[in-house]
């Protein structure tokens, strides 16, 4: 049974200067996208997907040195597009992001739809499976998204009780032929 791995960057530099999507892995994020490769489900990987934003690439990069493999990018896996607002201090953040989850059908001061940010990230997933492919597929994005995603195939409404936990850096697999999940959220370098 082909597997896929959602994975989630893990902890970022933050630069309120830098557009969010340029942000970096911090140091502590460095460390733990490789402290993942320690992990049994990864030696698996026959391919890796990331979003075009800088800190999943970064992630992504880690993973396919690793395992000496090509991380094929796809621009529209990116996490919900939140350029109205750009940066928000943590707390101001938190708010408009429990927004964002509790009313999918409406722009939250500028933010992409929830159900817009769902129906993407899931084509994108869709289109990445339908290329086939040898392997189990590892990609590599955001909570936001990955958490719509997780929803989608757990058929359950979107909401933010199914969200990663803080800090990012956390996976989620799939069964691909049944489109049926395995396991919700996991830290990438924790044994479960």
């Amino acid at each position: 049974m082909p597997i896929a791995y959602y994975i989630t960057h893990p902890q970022v530099r933050i630069d309120a200067a830098i557009p969010v999507p340029d942000w970096g892995l911090s140091d502590v994020g460095r460390a733990r996208a490789v402290a993942m490769l320690s992990q049994p489900w990864v030696g698996s990987i026959g391919r890796v997907v990331s979003s075009g934003e800088r800190k999943a690439v970064e992630t992504a990069e880690v993973l396919g040195r690793h395992l000496d493999l090509a991380v094929q990018v796809r621009e529209r896996m990116h996490e919900n597009d939140r350029s109205a607002t750009g940066f928000l201090p943590p707390p101001e953040f938190e708010a408009v992001a429990d927004q964002f989850f509790a009313h999918p059908h409406e722009s939250i001061r500028g933010w992409e739809r929830a159900v817009d940010a769902q129906q993407r990230i899931v084509n994108e997933v869709e289109a990445v499976i339908d290329e086939g492919g040898a392997g189990d597929i590892a990609f590599v994005g955001h909570g936001g998204v990955g958490t719509l995603l997780l929803l989608s195939l757990s058929g359950a409404g979107i909401s933010r009780d199914s969200d990663q936990p803080a800090g990012g850096g956390n996976y989620f697999a799939f069964d691909i032929p049944a489109r049926r999940v395995l396991h919700a959220w996991r830290p990438i370098d924790r044994q479960a």
